[in-house]
C-alpha cells in the first residue's frame, strides 16, 4: 500500500517521470539532523541520497491498520460475499446496494493500455462489475460538474471579499480609480476580444525564501484561493503547513461529492439509509483512501462513510486476474445507468451514449473552469479558453509542472486574474513559501502532489509489460492524458441538466445550510513533534 506522507517534504528530488515519487511510503533506519533528498529510479526504487552523494536504497514501509485493510478490493469481494449469502438465505437485513463510482483518470489509464476508447472502457468495466454482483456503476465526471460549480462560486466569492477587506486590490479597467470587482456587463463584452493564443516559456531559479511569520488572514477573503482535491496535499499541509489551510478551497473532491450524491441522493430515491449502500470510488491514487477515512466524511448518525472503499486502477487490474480474465477483451459491454454517469446521445453519430465532460487538463480542469467562470462573473469577460490559450496568456515557468495563467485588459496590461498550477512537493515548497508571507502573485492556484498531475497517479496503470525501456515514462502519460480527452464531447457544469434539478431538489437551491453541508468541508492541522520529516505516519 502506498502513500504520500512517507516522502521528505524539504529539498525533494522529485522528478517527472515516476509516478510513485510522491506517493510511496519508506523507511528510514536511522535519523539525521542533516537532511537529504529522496531519489525515484524507473523501477520505482527509493534512495536516501547523503550531502556527499552516496545513496541508500530505502525500505517500503508496512502499513498494519483496520483502516487500510477496509480500503481495499478484498473487502469489496467480503461485501458481494455477504450478499450472496443474504440472497440464499432469503435475509434482506444484511444485504447492501453496491455502488461503483468510476474516475475518468482510471478510465483513460485503461483506454492507453488496452487500446480501448473511453467509452468502451466505461461500458466495459460496467459489465465487469455488475457480472460480479454490482447494482449500480457511476462516473465521477459527474460529480466533478458540481465540485467545479462550487469552486467557481466559492472563488467569486473570495475574491468580491478580498476586495472588500482591502487585502487585495481591485483591477483598474478604465484607467479611473477603481473601488472593487465589476459585476456582470461592467465590461462590454462586444468590444471585448480575446487574445490570440500565445504561449511563452519563462525558466527561473528557485530563489530562496527565509522562514518568516506566517501571515494571517480569515477564510472568507483569504487569497490566493488554493485547490482541495488532492489529498496529498491536502495531508501535506495540515500536518506540516496549518497556516496554510485557510487558503484551500472548502470545495469538495468530486470523489468526496459522488459520496454525498449516493449515499443521500441516490440512497433517498431509492427508499434507502446511507448504511444501507456499500459504495467504491475507482481512483488513480492511493491517497484517495486516506481522503475517504477522513472523519469529515463519517455519518455517526448511520455509522457509515460516505465513500466506503476506494481501490485504484491497478488493483481493478489485479481483480480482472482474480476473476481469470486478462486483459479486457473478452469482456461484454453494458450501457452505462442513467442518473450519475455524463453520457449524452451523440448529436453525429446518432450513437445513444457519449461521454461528456468538463474540457481542461486531466487533474479535473479545475484552473481552466475557475478562470472562465470568474472572468465571466467578475468582469463580464466571456470567450476565455485556457486550453487554447484564448483569451488569456500562458507560462510555463521553471518546469513542466507549474504554469501560470493571466488575464489582462485588452491594451492596458492591468492584470484581472493571475492563476497558477503547481504540480509536484519542489513546487508546492515554492509556493507555499510565498502564500506564507504575502507574497504570492496568485488569485488561485491548482495544487497537486504528483508530478503531471492525476493523470499520473501512483495507482495508475503502467505501459504494457512494465516495459519503460519501450515506453518511456512521459511518453505513457502523454497516451494516457490523449486518452482521458479522447471522444469526450466537452460541455460546461452549468450545462449539465441535471445540476439545477439536484440544487433545487436535493439541497433546496445554491449556497444554502444543507448544500454546504453536503458540498463544502473543512480542514485541520496537525500537530507534529517529528524531527525526521521521513517518519510522518499517516
Amino acid at each position: 500500500m502506498a502513500f504520500s506522507g512517507a516522502l521528505t517534504l524539504s529539498d525533494l528530488n522529485d522528478f517527472i517521470s515516476p509516478s510513485q515519487a510522491c506517493i510511496k511510503p519508506v523507511e528510514v533506519a536511522k535519523t539525521s539532523d542533516t537532511q537529504g533528498s529522496i531519489k525515484v529510479d524507473n523501477t520505482g526504487s527509493y534512495y536516501e541520497v547523503s550531502q556527499d552523494g552516496s545513496e541508500t536504497k530505502l525500505e517500503t514501509a508496512t502499513i498494519k491498520s483496520v483502516l487500510v485493510t477496509m480500503q481495499s478490493h478484498e473487502e469489496l469481494y467480503s461485501i458481494l460475499k455477504q450478499n450472496a449469502i443474504a440472497r440464499e438465505t432469503n435475509d434482506p437485513s444484511t444485504h447492501r446496494t453496491v455502488v461503483v463510482s468510476i474516475s475518468p483518470q482510471t478510465r483513460a489509464s485503461f483506454a492507453a493500455k488496452y487500446n480501448q476508447t473511453p467509452l468502451q472502457v466505461a461500458r466495459k468495466m460496467t459489465w465487469f462489475f455488475k457480472n460480479l454482483g454490482v447494482h449500480s456503476v457511476f462516473d465521477t465526471s459527474f460529480s466533478r460538474d458540481l465540485s467545479l460549480l462550487e469552486t467557481g462560486r466559492e472563488f467569486v466569492a473570495r475574491y468580491k471579499k478580498a476586495v472588500e477587506k482591502g487585502s487585495i486590490k481591485a483591477p483598474n479597467l478604465d484607467g479611473s480609480a477603481s473601488t472593487g470587482p465589476k459585476g456582470d456587463g461592467d465590461m462590454d463584452v462586444d468590444e471585448y476580444t480575446p487574445k490570440a493564443p500565445r504561449k511563452r516559456i519563462i525558466r527561473r531559479g528557485a530563489a530562496g525564501v527565509a522562514d518568516e511569520p506566517a501571515v494571517p488572514v480569515e477564510v472568507e477573503s483569504a487569497m490566493p484561493m488554493l485547490a482541495s482535491t488532492c489529498p496529498g496535499w491536502i495531508c501535506y499541509a495540515e500536518k506540516t503547513h496549518g497556516y496554510m489551510l485557510p487558503y484551500i478551497s472548502e470545495t469538495k473532491s468530486p470523489q468526496q461529492i459522488m459520496g454525498s450524491l449516493v449515499k443521500n441522493h441516490f440512497g433517498s430515491q431509492l427508499g434507502l439509509n446511507p448504511d444501507q449502500i456499500y459504495h467504491v470510488c475507482v481512483m488513480p491514487c492511493y491517497d484517495k483512501k486516506l481522503e475517504a477515512s477522513r472523519s469529515d466524511f463519517y455519518s455517526d448518525i448511520y455509522s457509515t462513510r460516505d465513500v466506503d472503499c476506494v481501490i485504484t486502477s491497478t488493483e481493478v487490474e489485479k481483480m480482472f486476474g482474480e476473476q481469470g480474465q486478462i486483459g479486457m477483451d473478452a469482456f461484454g459491454e453494458l450501457d452505462l445507468d442513467l442518473g450519475y454517469n455524463s453520457v449524452v446521445k451523440d448529436p453525429v453519430t446518432g450513437a445513444d451514449q457519449v461521454l461528456v465532460g468538463a474540457s481542461g487538463n486531466a487533474s479535473g480542469g479545475f484552473l481552466e473552469y475557475v478562470m472562465q467562470y470568474a472572468a465571466k462573473e467578475l468582469f463580464g469577460v466571456n470567450g476565455v479558453d485556457v486550453d487554447q490559450a484564448v483569451g488569456v496568456e500562458v507560462k510555463t515557468v521553471r518546469n513542466a509542472d507549474f504554469r501560470e495563467v493571466t488575464l489582462e485588459v485588452p491594451g492596458s496590461g492591468e492584470v484581472l486574474l493571475k492563476f497558477a498550477a503547481a504540480y509536484g512537493f519542489r513546487n508546492i515548497q515554492n509556493l507555499v513559501r510565498k502564500v506564507k508571507t504575502g507574497k504570492s502573485p496568485y488569485h488561485f492556484v491548482e495544487v497537486m502532489a504528483c508530478p503531471s498531475g492525476c493523470i499520473n497517479g501512483g495507482g495508475q496503470l503502467k505501459p504494457v509489460g512494465d516495459n519503460y525501456a519501450t515506453v518511456p515514462l512521459k511518453d505513457w502519460i502523454m497516451q494516457v492524458d490523449q486518452q482521458y480527452r479522447n471522444g469526450v464531447l466537452a460541455r460546461k457544469p452549468e450545462e449539465n441538466p441535471v445540476l439545477e434539478q439536484l440544487y433545487m431538489e436535493w439541497l433546496g437551491g445554491i449556497d444554502t445550510p444543507k448544500s454546504r453541508e453536503q458540498l463544502r468541508t473543512g480542514y485541520h492541522a496537525v500537530e507534529q513533534n517529528l524531527i525526521n520529516p521521513l517518519a510522518v505516519k499517516w
